[in-house]
C-alpha cells in the first residue's frame, strides 16, 4: 500500500484541533496516516487512536507511524463504535477528534476493491472485508424500488427509476459481477444528454451503493450521537464531508448541539431546560483553498465543520 498522499485541508485539520501535546485525540478515518502522522507528531506524552475498518490500511499505518511508538493505538473497527472502543481502552474523555469521510484513496485506486467505475473488477466496495455485505449482494438481490430509493436517496441519481429497472431486467438474465458490467446496464439507462455530461454516469450510482454497503450515513448519525459525552471541555469535534447527504448531518447535529432549546419562540425565557453542549468555531465550513484543489482535485467538494465542547 503506497502511504504517499495529500491528506485533504491537512493545515485546517490541525489547526482546529487545537492540538495539546498532552492530549488523547482519536482519528477516526486512518487511512493514509496522513493525518494521523501530523497528529501524532505534536504529542509527546499524549495518545493518538487511529481506528479504521480496513485492515490493510492499519497494517500499513504501523509501519509508516513506528517511530511515534506507544503514542499511537491502533484499532480495527468502525469509528460508529466510538463508546466501546474508547471503554476498551479506558478512557473516559477525548481532547478531539477527526474524522475524514472520503474514500481513501487506496481503497479508489486498487481496482480489485471494486469501488471505481473506471476499472473493472468484482463488485465488492466493503471498506471491511470482513463484512457479510458487498455491493454484489446489493446489485443482485435488492429488490427494484430499494434500488430506486438507494440511487435517489444517496446518489441524488434523476435517473434511479430506469437504472433500477434495467438492473433488474439485467440481472434475470444472468447475475452482474463486476464494475464495468454494472457501469454498461447504468449508461444504457440513461439519455445521451447525460452521457455528454463531464461527470461520469456511473458516479452518482456507484457513490449510492457504497454508502449502501457500508452504512455510512448511519455510522455517521452514531458517532455524532455518542462523541459529545466523549469530548473533554473545551475538545474539538472536525470533520470532513465530501457530499451534501454528509454535510446536512453533521450541520444538523452540530446545530441540535448548539442550540437545543425546543420552547417556542413566543416564550421570554427558556423553560425546557436544555442547554447548549457544543459551540461553533466557524459559523460556515472551512473549504480548501485553490492551491490545494490544483494539485489534489480530490480536495474539490471538501467541506470541514469544526465544534467545540463547552
Amino acid at each position: 500500500m503506497d502511504m504517499s498522499h495529500n491528506p485533504v485541508l491537512l493545515t485546517e485539520c490541525i489547526d482546529a484541533l487545537d492540538i495539546k501535546t498532552d492530549g488523547i485525540y482519536v482519528d477516526g478515518t486512518l487511512g493514509r496516516a496522513g493525518h494521523s502522522s501530523e497528529i501524532a507528531k505534536r504529542l509527546t506524552s499524549g495518545r493518538l487512536i487511529a481506528i479504521d475498518r480496513d485492515m490493510v490500511a492499519i497494517d500499513a499505518a504501523k509501519t509508516k507511524m513506528a517511530e511515534y511508538g506507544e503514542r499511537v493505538t491502533f484499532v480495527h473497527s468502525d469509528f460508529r463504535n466510538i463508546k466501546q472502543i474508547l471503554s476498551d481502552l479506558n478512557i473516559d474523555k477525548i481532547d478531539g477528534i477527526l474524522l475524514d469521510l472520503g474514500v481513501s484513496s487506496p481503497q479508489l485506486d486498487n481496482a480489485s476493491r471494486g469501488f471505481s467505475y473506471m476499472a473493472d473488477a468484482p463488485l465488492d466496495m466493503r471498506m471491511d472485508r470482513s463484512m457479510k455485505l458487498s455491493a454484489y449482494d446489493v446489485v443482485n438481490g435488492y429488490d427494484e424500488a430499494s434500488l430506486r430509493l438507494i440511487f435517489f436517496e444517496y446518489g441524488e441519481e434523476r435517473y434511479s427509476s430506469k437504472i433500477a429497472a434495467n438492473i433488474v431486467k439485467r440481472r434475470e438474465v444472468k447475475p452482474i459481477e463486476t464494475t464495468l458490467e454494472l457501469v454498461d446496464i447504468i449508461k444504457g439507462a440513461m439519455p445521451a444528454s447525460a452521457l455528454r455530461e463531464k461527470q461520469h454516469p456511473a458516479k452518482r450510482c456507484f457513490q449510492a451503493i457504497r454508502i449502501a454497503v457500508n452504512d455510512e450515513l448511519g455510522a455517521l448519525s452514531q458517532v455524532l450521537e455518542d462523541i459529545v459525552d466523549a469530548m473533554a471541555d473545551g475538545g474539538r469535534i472536525a470533520i470532513i464531508t465530501f457530499h451534501s447527504l454528509e454535510d446536512r448531518i453533521v450541520k444538523k447535529s452540530f446545530n441540535e448541539q448548539v442550540n437545543p432549546c425546543t420552547c417556542p419562540p413566543s416564550f421570554p425565557v427558556c423553560v425546557c431546560g436544555k442547554v447548549a453542549k457544543l459551540k461553533l468555531t466557524n459559523r460556515k465550513p472551512i473549504l480548501p483553498s485553490d492551491d490545494e484543489i490544483k494539485t489534489n482535485p480530490r480536495a474539490r467538494s471538501a467541506k470541514l465543520r469544526v465544534a467545540e465542547k463547552i
